[in-house]
């Protein structure tokens, strides 16, 4: 459509007006309003007009939601200069409404209300991170020892710069998702960005490094400083002479979604209390100060007590039994990606392959990125809305390239049952891979990971594996792939799901979406 200024006018009229606005926001297909009273708003009347493809009203999230389809953020940014900003400032106590207050089952609300400002923080930079994984993906088919193209070294200048430009995004989760999370939340998104900045900064990573020592005129590591121990977790720093166990943050996004969500409150007590000659300098001060302490003397060492519990698990099922270990972590690995607690495992598998010269950890992990892949290639196939169409292909893609985040965070989580399909997906291809003796001989998983999975004899041991392996692999594969796809197909995703229930039947593809 042409003319989005007028659309907006119909349909802040038709909501209810500008009164009963509290705030607005969108994804990738509708407008979500938070309104003072959803029975003043229109339905019928806006779902005739024509550029808008259905209403629906989500109680769990207090949202009146009104699809438009590819021209949504057109459609927003109109309705953005129509009202002021104060619909995207909106106050956080008109979003949840007492309706919500009272739910029945306080538990599945908080974890939606959790996974929805993950997946919210996450939106905005999907496309980058995506674009990240398939230039990583593209780049090791041409890596020499991966048994494909084979033309650059790991360790040429070229291979470590297109590495290092694919990864950056990753690296700088914390940065990214932190100012995403704090425009979500109501908190100053550049103070959250700078405890982001913080939090991966390679000082504060120095500060538990192993130091280099000389010995006999050479230089070799040296121990990494302990402080005390506790619950089998070693604090290795301190911090006004509290011990503090400090984790590496980069790649992670729950902590400094934490962070926002603490940013919000502080800063709020802070714009109420400080004399407004001096909050544009004290408050960010202030604020950025005690939210980036919090998150060093909290939210560290609790991510390193869950981590030493995580591997004291995850190692306890792999030496029980392989095959039961494959279906259990298989089904519940992607939850640790959704709390950013998977990094806590890389250690575990890295130790594995650098002593042992393979990964069985990194062989259940490999399935899981497959699966969620499967689910968004499924989405794909599955719906008609060209829009979804546009994020699921490139999202699968970048799973089946070894990272899953875009696919995680772009469609599976965001309809949830196709995480959950795409899960039990991963544990039955991870359960046929332990129970046939699959090895892994490296690091890079999922489709893109194959040539870890050809070798039959171990290439640091010499050690003989399964002659059959390879086989093996592409069994195992064929199972995660063609579960998940047909539990998704049938369980886990339809197009209704992206417009809610109790629509009117209609044509949500007609032409107007896609002008």
């Amino acid at each position: 459509m042409a003319d989005y200024k007028k659309l907006a006018a119909d349909i802040i009229e038709a909501v209810g007006g500008e009164e009963n606005i509290t705030k607005a926001i969108h994804c990738i297909t509708r407008l979500r309003f938070y309104l003072v009273d959803k029975d003043k708003a229109d339905s019928e009347k806006i779902e005739a007009m024509d550029g808008v493809a259905g209403v629906v009203y989500n109680a769990n999230l207090g949202q009146y939601q009104v699809v438009i389809g590819q021209a949504v953020a057109d459609v927003y940014d109109e309705i953005v200069a129509q009202l002021g900003s104060r619909v995207v400032e909106g106050a956080d106590d008109n979003i949840v409404t007492e309706e919500n207050k009272v739910s029945k089952n306080p538990v599945a609300r908080a974890f939606q209300v959790v996974v929805g400002t993950i997946t919210g923080s996450m939106m905005p930079i999907i496309g980058l991170l995506a674009a990240g994984g398939m230039i990583n993906g593209i780049l090791n088919m041409f890596v020499k020892g991966n048994h494909i193209f084979e033309l650059i070294s790991p360790t040429d200048p070229t291979y470590i710069i297109i590495s290092t430009l694919a990864m950056a995004p990753f690296y700088f989760l914390p940065v990214l998702v932190g100012y995403a999370a704090a425009k979500q939340l109501g908190s100053d998104p550049y103070v959250v960005a700078a405890v982001g900045g913080f939090m991966i900064h390679p000082a504060l990573q120095g500060l538990v490094a192993a130091p280099n020592i000389i010995q006999n005129g050479e230089i070799v590591a040296g121990k990494a400083p302990v402080v005390m121990e506790f619950f089998g977790v070693t604090f290795n720093t301190s911090y006004f002479n509290i011990p503090v166990s400090l984790p590496n943050y980069a790649y992670t996004i729950f902590p400094i979604i934490v962070a926002a969500w603490l940013a919000k409150p502080i800063g709020s007590w802070l714009k109420k209390h400080m004399p407004l000659a001096l909050r544009s300098i004290f408050v960010p001060m202030i604020t950025f100060f005690i939210v980036a302490s919090l998150v060093l003397l909290l939210v560290g060492p609790v991510i390193s007590i869950v981590s030493s519990a995580l591997a004291s698990v995850i190692t306890g099922l792999i030496n029980l039994n392989l095959t039961i270990a494959g279906a259990i972590i298989g089904a519940l690995y992607q939850v640790l990606v959704i709390f950013g607690l998977h990094w806590l495992v890389i250690p575990i598998l890295t130790q594995q392959i650098v002593t042992t010269g393979e990964s069985n950890i990194n062989m259940i992990v490999s399935f899981t990125m497959l699966a969620q892949g499967a689910g968004a290639l499924t989405v794909f196939l599955k719906t008609r809305q060209q829009s979804l169409k546009g994020l699921a292909l490139p999202a699968a893609i970048s799973a089946f390239c070894g990272v899953t985040e875009p696919a995680m965070y772009g469609i599976n989580l965001k309809y949830m049952r196709v995480f959950i399909m795409s899960s039990i997906g991963a544990a039955a291809g991870a359960a046929v891979a332990g129970l046939l003796d699959l090895h892994m001989y490296g690091f890079s998983g999922s489709l893109i990971g194959f040539p870890n999975f050809a070798a039959t004899t171990n290439p640091l041991t010499h050690a003989a594996g399964n002659p059959n392996n390879f086989i093996v692999f592409w069994i195992a594969t064929a199972v995660c792939i063609l579960v998940s796809m047909t539990l998704v197909w049938f369980f886990g995703f339809k197009d209704s799901d992206t417009m809610g229930t109790g629509l009117e039947k209609k044509n949500v593809f007609k032409s107007a979406i896609n002008k």
